[in-house]
């Protein structure tokens, strides 16, 4: 028994070593609390290129720890948010940005949507209007309607 408690408390002393030795340092924060206010409504506006549906600010990747880095450092050097975000859009591309610009290169991503919705719309429209053309009214034989005819009287002699 007493080997037993030896090993168990070895095993969680190894355990609590190796998740210390595995455990990731806090990130720093501006010791300027205006400076890390800024810093954060400006990351709200940029997207993390590893998470890609996070913000620089919510992201927790080691990608978006660096950009918050970075734009706390350009801040402390007295750069605006204009210029920070021009850094940033030269470096990485429009893609950082969560609103990019209209232009040549974004048009497909601002008005791609709306054209995938105007194709299927439309061919929705003509697959349906095909399809109404192809389907044709049954003509009935005289004696297919004879025999619907008897078949309707019989039904209405046995209601009454």
């Amino acid at each position: 028994m007493k080997k037993f408690g030896l090993l168990l408390a070895l095993m969680l002393l190894l355990s609590h070593a190796f998740s210390v030795s595995w455990a990731k340092e806090a990130v720093p924060v501006a010791e300027d609390p205006e400076l890390e206010r800024r810093m954060v409504a400006l990351s709200e506006d940029l997207r993390c290129l590893v998470c890609q549906n996070e913000t620089i600010a919510a992201s927790r990747a080691d990608f978006a720890n660096d950009v918050r880095r970075e734009i706390r450092e350009q801040m402390s050097a007295n750069k605006s948010d204009k210029e920070i975000v021009d850094f940033l859009v030269a470096r990485y591309g429009d893609f950082v940005l969560y609103r990019p610009p209209v232009k040549s290169s974004t048009i497909f991503l601002w008005f791609g949507p709306f054209l995938f919705l105007l194709i299927g719309a439309t061919t929705l429209y003509v697959y349906l209007k095909s399809r109404r053309n192809q389907i044709e009214e049954p003509t009935l034989t005289k004696q297919q309607l004879k025999q619907a005819e008897t078949l309707l009287k019989e039904g209405k002699g046995n209601d009454a």
